[in-house]
């Protein structure tokens, strides 16, 4: 029995930051390391993301998770405990080959709970950040970050399902030496934005969190964006910081006629007038993501997105972390970024292959740690090389980033704009010199 050998594996229901319970699970080693991850079920959630197991019934509204933390203990553990941490491949591999459609039975936020486990076990009980665990030497580089702004699914009348906020509103800082200069610019930015809609309409000034705009404080969404402007003008960063958007779209799309409702203003838009109105807030404010711009199967129209916006298009509800449904998108030219959420996929190795797809073909992957990730995330940034990062500026993320560029010293390199996919965003890295 080597230090790396699992001796010992267990999970809990435990309160999360999305709202519903999540599953913890807990892997200790021979050595006494101890990895500890959670997964939870999002706010909004693609029809194509992985089955997790809840309990049903009445307590927690049925979101409960206490058939999945069982699941751990009398199914998972047996099949692991004396594996060796350190061999993510081998131990996910266990996991799926314990029944047929193993994340379906056993429940995808019970396996990725483990997963994620064994993964940070293993990087404990080699004495290794997990950074350097997933990426080896080549783990060095920090991506932009960005810093939350607006949110608020109500402000127009809502969408045709629940729409879990959306869309969202962030400010990525990418013409910056150093992470650390760019997290600055975050919190920076983000305070002004606070104090600015304190005063518009007593939103509370909470760091690090969207703001909330309730209805009938904006006619659409471009006078946001204007005070969004004036805000990065203000603080001196205007050429330096962009916008990000997740859409979410889909909650806003009628199926019956194909139409988006409650979408940037009251005015019901066909797909054709949706992509018109992007191409003109590109024109005319600094965007340089947009997550989800059309609906979660139209891979078509996001593909003609894509090129013809020259930013960055990432697939989330469209993608899934799904590798087969990223094959799909990048045969279509839909979308050029992949955002991951680790414990969306089942496992880590799983999540691994997709990334190094994504790659092959010259798309890019932005972590988000909506799934219960947390400041990990950070690590598994870095250790992929992500030229783009969901938020995670400032707050414990932020916190872990830039633990992680004084760690690597002369070996961090911040990637700026350059890690942005899309013509638009080259070119403003040929302009600041990056």
């Amino acid at each position: 029995m080597s230090a790396t050998t699992i001796t010992k594996v267990y999970a809990h229901q435990v309160y999360t930051n999305r709202g519903n319970p999540g599953v913890e699970a807990i892997v200790i080693t021979e050595n006494g390391a101890l990895g500890r991850a959670m997964c939870t079920s999002g706010i909004s959630i693609g029809t194509h993301e992985i089955e997790f197991q809840f309990d049903g019934g009445a307590k927690f509204r049925g979101k409960g998770v206490m058939r999945a933390v069982n699941n751990v203990s009398n199914i998972i553990a047996p099949a692991i405990i004396g594996m060796d941490a350190s061999d993510q491949q081998a131990i996910d591999a266990a996991i799926l080959g314990i029944m047929p459609d193993a994340k379906e039975h056993i429940g995808g936020n019970a396996t990725a709970a483990v997963s994620a486990a064994c993964l940070k076990a293993g990087a404990q009980a080699l004495g290794i950040p997990l950074y350097r665990h997933i990426g080896g030497a080549s783990a060095m580089y920090l991506p932009v970050p960005g810093v939350a702004m607006a949110a608020g699914d109500a402000r127009y009348g809502g969408g045709i399902t629940t729409p879990g906020g959306k869309p969202t509103m962030s400010v990525m800082c990418f013409g910056f030496d150093k992470f650390a200069d760019a997290s600055y610019a975050c919190w920076d930015i983000h305070t002004r934005w606070a104090e600015k809609m304190k005063k518009l309409f007593g939103g509370i000034p909470n760091i690090r969190d969207f703001i909330s705009i309730p209805e009938g404080v904006f006619n659409s969404d471009l006078e946001i964006w204007e005070l969004m402007c004036d805000t990065i003008r203000e603080a001196g960063y205007e050429g330096k910081a962009g916008f990000q958007m997740d859409v979410a779209t889909d909650t806003y799309h009628n199926k019956e006629d194909d139409k988006y409702y409650g979408l940037f203003d009251r005015t019901p838009k066909t797909k054709d007038q949706l992509m018109d109105f992007y191409k003109r807030i590109v024109s005319d404010y600094p965007f340089v993501i947009i997550e989800d711009p059309f609906n979660e199967d139209d891979y078509e129209t996001t593909a003609i997105a894509t090129k013809e916006l020259g930013i960055q298009i990432v697939g989330d509800d469209l993608f899934t972390t799904n590798p087969k449904r990223v094959s799909y998108g990048i045969s279509k030219g839909a979308a050029n970024a992949v955002l991951l959420k680790v414990n969306q996929v089942g496992t880590i190795s799983e999540a691994l292959e997709m990334i190094q797809y994504a790659y092959k073909f010259g798309y890019a992957v932005m972590p988000s740690d909506s799934r219960g990730e947390g400041e990990s995330i950070a690590d598994y940034a870095v250790g992929i090389n992500a030229g783009s990062i969901r938020e995670s500026g400032i707050g414990p993320r932020g916190n872990r980033f830039l633990e992680i560029e004084e760690e690597l010293g002369e070996r961090a390199h911040f990637i700026g704009a350059r890690g942005l996919k899309g013509e638009r965003n080259q070119k403003r890295a040929d302009e600041l010199g990056q």
